[in-house]
């Protein structure tokens, strides 16, 4: 396994489980959370913008937080999306 799939599969995994834990804690607030700083001719990307990236290539355009509170559902989703070929 190349290290992109692998890191797609890790931040799928980290994001449901954040998703499962509810709203107020640190991780939560970093996942949904929009960077701070200057940063010329570059976009502020914030780590859910990768996760609704991600899914929206395997075809799924609904609410992700709600997809991650099954985990059976969202761990189909995750390996899916791992075995698309990485650009």
């Amino acid at each position: 396994m190349d290290i992109k799939r692998t890191l797609k599969s890790r931040r799928l995994r980290w994001a449901g489980q954040v998703a499962r834990m509810g709203d107020g804690g640190r991780a939560h607030k970093l996942l949904l959370g929009k960077p701070v700083g200057n940063r010329p001719h570059r976009l502020k990307i914030r780590w859910e913008d990768n996760i609704i990236w991600s899914l929206k290539k395997i075809g799924y355009e609904g609410d992700w937080k709600t997809l991650a509170q099954n985990r059976v559902t969202w761990h189909a989703y995750v390996l899916t999306a791992m075995n698309l070929q990485v650009s």
